[in-house]
């Protein structure tokens, strides 16, 4: 349970489940939060949620709510937001009925499928996609062309993505089109640049590995509970 003590709201948010520290920024920074009446637009705002009142869109946030966890094998199609955007499928929606707030640990773009995770924990959230945690990310990659060592060795060089030479951590293939990519860096399509760079037509990308937490025999769009030993496997 969080404890009830003066902190910056952001990291109150998060630690409420509202959302990653980084999306409670983003509310407070949009004016969707209010506190004993006053929209704040500083993160960094101290209060005390055992003596403040805290609403994020009007919904009034409970500090003590329980964590939950949950493992989805994303299907194509729809997007990593909690922001509803036209007609837009959104992978929450996925979770329709539950009462608990959710939002996804990261994101996998809108034809991407596989592992993503989700919770309403901020500060577990943190510790998943921050940096200092090197977590490797393995990704099942399916291409028009049969691959050669040459594709390989292109891949194993890296590419430029968003200024910085980004190298993966392994790359093996499967069978003929079919190829295994480990990534820690986490830049916006990255696997996908890799490929297009190294001269391949991708047919479909999957994430099939967050650490040593796999994910398994799920169809896509089925979803399940995380255990605490799962959660441990993210940072073995």
């Amino acid at each position: 349970m969080f404890g009830m003590k003066s902190n910056r709201l952001s990291k109150i948010l998060a630690a409420a489940g509202v959302a990653s520290r980084r999306g409670a920024e983003e509310l407070i920074f949009e004016g969707k939060v209010r506190v004993n009446g006053k929209v704040v637009t500083v993160p960094q705002t101290f209060v005390d949620p055992s003596q403040d009142k805290i609403y994020v869109e009007d919904r009034q946030i409970a500090v003590s709510e329980e964590k939950v966890y949950y493992l989805l094998n994303k299907p194509r199609g729809f997007i990593c937001s909690n922001k509803r955007m036209g007609r837009k499928k959104l992978v929450i929606d996925l979770f329709a009925g539950l009462k608990n707030r959710l939002f996804t640990i990261g994101r996998l773009d809108r034809d991407t499928t596989g592992l993503l995770l989700l919770t309403n924990d901020g500060l577990f959230a943190q510790e998943v996609i921050h940096p200092s945690k090197n977590i490797t990310k393995e990704y099942l990659v399916k291409t028009q062309q049969e691959i050669t060592h040459e594709h390989l060795e292109a891949l194993s060089k890296g590419t430029l993505i968003e200024g910085k030479w980004i190298r993966p951590v392994r790359v093996g293939k499967v069978r003929r089109g079919t190829l295994k990519i480990a990534v820690k860096e986490g830049k916006k399509r990255e696997v996908r640049l890799m490929v297009q760079n190294a001269g391949l037509t991708l047919l479909s990308l999957s994430r099939i590995r967050i650490g040593d937490l796999k994910l398994g025999p799920l169809q896509e769009g089925e979803w399940r509970e995380l255990t605490e030993e799962e959660r441990n496997l993210i940072f073995a």
